[in-house]
Formats: C-alpha cells, sequence, structure tokens
C-alpha cells in the first residue's frame, strides 16, 4: 500500500487477504505482455473499483492517486472477460454460507428483475422500454438465496418479458450450482419459466399476493431478493447503467456484492452516505 489517506472504500487488510490469492494466482498466469512487473498493485486497482462502483464517479474522474484511469479500466473489462469478478464473488458467497451453517450452495432460490434508467453513452440495441414500469433502459435479474445472496445475475434490455429473465436466470442457476431444487418467483413470471424449470431440473413456484392486502406487505421468503435490489441501490454506479456491454453491467453487481460480502465475513462498518441532520436542526 502506498502512504496516501485511505478512503473508506479500500479493502482492510483482514479483507485483502481474503482476496489477494485469486488475484495473485491470476496475475501468475498472466504476465505483462509489456514486460513490466508489478508496475500497479494490485490492491490499489481493486480499491479504485471498490471507489468507483461506490461513488459512481466516470473513469477520468478517479482520484489521482489511484492508478492511471487507464490501467484500473484495463483490470475491469479483462477481469471480467476472465470470469474472475464471479469467481472472488462465489468463493466469498460460500465463506458467508458456511458461516451461517449453511451448505455452499443453496437448494433454493428466489428470483426477480429490476428495470433501471441506462446512461446517454448506452448503445440502444442493448436497451429497450419496460412498458408496464414505464422505465427506458435495462433489466436486471437476480437469483439470490434465502440470505439474500447472490447466485446468479443476468442484465437485458428492459423491453424483455420477464419470462425471457427469467429463464436465462434458472439456465446460470443450473449451469453453475447443482443443488438447487426450487426456485420462487412472482406473479409477473408465467408458466414458460414454470415449464423451462422442470426442463432444468428446478421446480419453480409462483407466488401469489393476498388479494385482500391493499397495502404492500413483504411476502415471506421472496422479501430477500428486494433487500438485495436496496443493498446494490447505495452502490452509485449501478443506480443507473452506465455500462456498454450488459456483460459489463452484470459484472458490476457482482463486484458490488463482493464489497458486501467482505464487509460481511470482517464486521466492518462502513458509514452511510447520508448522515443524520443534528437533533434540533
Amino acid at each position: 500500500m502506498s502512504e496516501r489517506k485511505p478512503y473508506k472504500t479500500d479493502v482492510s487488510d483482514e479483507q485483502w487477504v481474503l482476496v489477494e490469492p485469486v488475484i495473485a494466482a491470476w496475475k501468475a498466469a498472466h504476465p505483462s505482455v509489456s514486460g513490466h512487473q508489478r508496475r500497479y498493485a494490485m490492491r490499489e486497482i481493486v480499491n479504485a473499483l471498490l471507489y468507483q462502483g461506490r461513488t459512481g464517479c466516470q473513469w477520468e474522474l478517479l482520484p489521482h492517486d489511484f492508478p492511471p484511469p487507464g490501467a484500473v479500466k484495463y483490470y475491469f473489462y479483462t477481469w471480467h472477460d476472465d470470469g474472475i469478478d464471479q469467481t472472488i464473488h462465489d468463493l466469498l458467497r460460500w465463506q458467508v454460507r458456511e458461516m451461517a451453517r449453511r451448505k455452499a450452495d443453496p437448494s433454493l432460490v428466489v428470483l426477480d428483475t429490476q428495470s433501471v434508467h441506462a446512461a446517454a453513452g448506452v448503445p440502444a440495441q442493448s436497451t429497450g422500454r419496460d412498458a408496464a414500469k414505464k422505465v427506458p433502459g435495462r433489466k436486471r435479474g437476480l437469483a439470490v438465496d434465502v440470505l439474500g445472496l447472490v447466485i446468479a445475475v443476468v442484465v437485458a434490455a428492459a423491453s424483455a418479458h420477464e419470462n425471457a429473465v427469467g429463464i436465462a436466470l434458472l439456465d446460470k442457476v443450473a449451469a453453475d450450482t447443482d443443488t438447487v431444487q426450487k426456485a420462487l418467483v412472482d406473479r409477473g413470471f408465467k408458466n414458460a419459466v414454470v415449464a423451462h424449470g422442470e426442463k432444468v431440473g428446478i421446480e419453480v413456484e409462483i407466488v401469489e399476493r393476498n388479494p385482500a392486502q391493499t397495502e404492500f406487505v413483504p411476502q415471506a421468503k421472496r422479501w430477500v431478493v428486494e433487500r438485495a435490489y436496496g443493498i446494490l441501490m447505495l452502490h452509485r454506479r449501478l443506480v443507473r447503467d452506465y455500462e456498454h456491454l450488459p456483460r459489463s453491467s452484470e459484472s458490476r453487481v457482482y463486484r458490488a456484492m463482493t464489497a458486501v460480502i467482505l464487509r460481511r465475513l470482517t464486521s466492518a462498518i462502513v458509514p452511510a452516505w447520508r448522515t443524520a441532520w443534528p437533533a434540533g436542526s
């Protein structure tokens, strides 16, 4: 670490110990093509990505005491192309589940979607308009376990039907785990998702609301996916979709959840962005 003043988003020594082995192994397998060795500290690259994810700043507006934006951007794209972002996330997720005395992979997942506005520079061919929610942009689909930990992420145009996103999520869940037996969805998902679940060996249950309930009432087990979306919104890079490629948007979700999991594993507390008004103000 350099002697710069630390940011609140920096990984602590305890957190870096959990992440560093994966990055060190990747670095050893991918020596610099230019011959430079350790020109930029990998920990500072990670810190820069966490800072950007939390604050939402543009690449060119990263603080000058981080490595150059071009270097940080290079590792962002290279790591998500090589799957390092998801690998680190999944390894840490397994540790959280084991701490909760659960098996590494779940038997039940909860699926849901969220439509967000796309930034002006996002290619039009990868965006659309969610007619139901009247949101132009992209649609994020999450599959989470009962702890609210992310099992799979899918990003598509906001115009994509819930069925298409649900089917893609089921395919990812089935490909990444062999333990999931059941998925809970809301009534936005239709019978096509149920039928596809049968094909991949996952029972899909559409959870209906109680018609007598006129106000919002959290549904048992399904509320964890809503909480997951709320947690993601604390990371300002995810308030809108700024990424040109949907795969980059998925990577942002994994990185945000990695930051959350690191804090859980090390019992770290990050101050909220909103500060309370002084008493009597």
